[in-house]
């Protein structure tokens, strides 16, 4: 034991033992600490050159570290950086990237918070973002400027689970001398890697699929060693540092990505056939082998979206639901389901919705790893309302 003053005072505030030196725990600790201590000045002065690990968990933390350095290797990449969300992760990325005047390309059909930020946050800096619909074009140079010079994608779009042939977009955007930039969160490095297509980096809502439990809120950058330097100074001066906790949360998570992406795939592959059967249903969006023919694996993402056939009974769908849950966010292992117009896409304007299909009838179904009949069963119940 530490030896420590006689006195109860002292007594109870440095009870604890010498550091376990030769203990090997079989998973990693969780280091909640806001500092680390230091024998002597000489080695505070070691970690200010560059030979010492951690100073301040804002600064950095082993948890942090562990997550970061396992997406990295999972994507392919040479370093990544955790951070407090997936929006503090995409904030970094395009900071790392971005200067005032800049002009940002991007798919219209991205997620409503990456919309906000770029819209409402980025632009006081002068930073301006185009939508531009990939569907309909075959090349970037008409909307390239002196200015541009991000390309930001999604590999599974939110809510439409639109996929884009990205292997032949971001060889477009390198080839026009542009950073690309992918928001791999629906799509996971389970089932693709855009690295190994050229991307420069890439983000994930470490909340989804990463943590996978819905107990999580996180988020993690990966790319090249020079930009993610620069990314990790603005997570630390911009205080988006990821706490210990909630690192190490989404590091365990991350060990059984693989089992739940594979129930939760195949799941959605049957849900998305039963819901196109159902009278109830005037649409599914769900993507085909055909759009997913860069994909590692033959499998198509976890989540399903849909419109009712008759919009004016939303309410009486989600009011129908049972044990599905109606919840802003998804990938957790449980089903759940959400409403883009109420939530994820609220920031846009309701002109910019309907541009998109993003309806007042679409759902954006999370399909978890329960027996898939249980699912269907649920479903049928609330479309029969």
């Amino acid at each position: 034991m530490i030896n420590v003053a006689e006195r109860f005072e002292t007594k109870t505030v440095h009870i604890g033992h010498d550091a376990l030196r030769g203990v090997k725990s079989k998973t990693t600790p969780i280091y909640q600490t806001s500092v680390f201590a230091f024998e002597g000045l000489e080695e505070v002065e070691q970690y200010y050159v560059g030979e010492g690990d951690y100073l301040y968990t804002r600064n950095g933390n082993p948890n942090q570290a562990e997550l970061a350095r396992a997406i990295a290797v999972l994507e392919g990449a040479e370093a990544g950086v955790s951070a407090a969300s997936g929006m503090g992760a995409i904030m970094a990325g395009f900071l790392a990237v971005l200067s005032p005047g800049d002009h940002v390309l991007a798919s219209h059909e991205i997620y409503g918070g990456t919309y906000a930020l770029l819209h409402k946050e980025l632009s006081r800096f002068g930073i301006e973002l185009e939508c531009i619909q990939l569907g309909q074009m075959t090349q970037l140079a008409d909307h390239v400027r002196p200015t541009t010079q991000l390309f930001f994608v999604e590999t599974i779009t939110n809510p439409l689970l639109t996929v884009v042939d990205l292997p032949y977009w971001i060889k477009e955007a390198k080839s026009l001398g542009l950073t690309v930039m992918v928001d791999n969160t629906f799509a996971t490095p389970y089932l693709v890697q855009p690295i190994s297509f050229g991307a420069d980096l890439v983000v994930h809502s470490g909340t989804k699929y990463i943590g996978g439990h819905s107990d999580v809120t996180s988020g993690v950058l990966v790319g090249s060693q020079t930009t993610i330097k620069r990314a990790i100074e603005i997570v630390i001066n911009y205080g988006a540092s990821l706490s210990p906790f909630e690192a190490w949360l989404t590091s365990r998570g991350l060990k059984t990505l693989a089992v739940r992406m594979e129930r939760q795939c195949e799941n959605a592959s049957q849900i998305a056939a039963f819901l196109r059967e159902h009278p109830a249903v005037g649409q599914v969006y769900y993507p085909s082998p055909t759009d997913t023919f860069f994909f590692s694996r033959q499998k198509q993402g976890a989540m399903v979206s849909f419109v009712l056939a008759d919009e004016t009974k939303i309410y009486d769908f989600y009011r129908g639901l049972d044990w599905i849950k109606l919840a802003p966010s998804l990938a957790g292992v449980e089903t759940s389901v959400s409403h883009p117009v109420t939530t994820s896409h609220r920031a846009f304007s309701e002109e910019q919705r309907k541009e998109m299909g993003i309806t007042m009838g679409l759902v954006r179904l999370s399909v978890g790893i329960e027996a898939v009949q249980d699912i269907q069963l649920a479903l049928d119940a609330a479309l029969g309302k």
